[in-house]
């Protein structure tokens, strides 16, 4: 497991984390209108708008991103999209993606996470070289047939296939994100979502239960973090071992 994407791993989403992906959506839609506010004209809007809408972000947030950059709302902060680097002792490495508005109060919060949990923060470009940026094409297999996804995915520029639980992902270089798209929607085979995810080229496999509990802890605070927007890293965890850390987790919880 190279990652585990913000909020999707959670079985019970809690309303504060809806919430924070509700506002992730508003600025990253708030980062694309700053450029144009025209979806029509506006590609990155137009992507922006219809993956809040697949997560169902209600209108008036959307309405209300949209005008922090459309010349009506003048009262915003400029949000700033920065990459953070963590290396772990043992070979353990992640790279964070956030969106910010108030960039002191986000490397408070991210040095704040990472130092309660033994990580060292490492120069730009230390890290992140074990990270490659990927295309990644997300399949629900309830939705598609695999063997066809498997048969197809040799007739165009795809690296890897992942299977995860009820999603197959296509891994694909960036450079051949509309070859790949426009690929499988003339075969008429729908993808649930394309997004770029910084996938790594090496893996440490983790088997000692205090470091597995860190790390997992560790990615609990980071999709609680409102300023988060992803992260990866290439720590490999077995499904036993993960199963013990939440079984732990899960005892030692205080419970009002």
């Amino acid at each position: 497991m190279w990652r585990w994407p913000t909020v999707e791993w959670k079985k019970n989403i809690s309303n504060a984390i809806k919430q924070k992906v509700f506002s992730l959506h508003a600025k990253l839609i708030s980062l694309a209108a700053a450029k144009w506010s025209d979806p029509n004209l506006n590609p990155a809007l137009y992507d922006a708008l219809e993956k809040a809408r697949k997560d169902n972000v209600p209108s008036d947030n959307i309405e209300r991103a949209i005008k922090k950059w459309s010349g009506e709302d003048k009262s915003n902060e400029q949000i700033s999209q920065i990459i953070y680097e963590w290396y772990a002792p043992g070979g353990v490495a992640i790279v964070i993606q956030v969106l910010t508005d108030n960039k002191n109060r986000t490397a408070s919060n991210i040095r704040h996470i990472f130092t309660k949990f033994g990580w060292n923060m490492w120069e730009p470009g230390s890290v992140a070289w074990i990270f490659p940026r990927k295309w990644v094409v997300t399949f629900l297999k309830s939705k598609v047939d695999e063997n066809k996804i498997e048969e197809l995915m040799f007739e165009t520029n795809v690296d890897d296939i992942q299977k995860d639980g009820e999603k197959i992902k296509l891994i694909c270089p960036l450079d051949n994100l509309k070859e790949v798209s426009d690929f499988f929607k003339s075969k008429w085979v729908e993808f649930e979502k394309s997004t770029v995810e910084y996938i790594p080229n090496n893996e440490v496999e983790v088997t000692e239960f205090d470091k597995a509990l860190k790390i997992i802890k560790m990615t609990e605070a980071l999709d609680e973090d409102e300023d988060v927007e992803d992260y990866s890293l290439n720590a490999i965890i077995s499904d036993a071992l993960e199963k013990e850390v939440y079984d732990f987790i899960e005892k030692n919880t205080f419970k009002t």
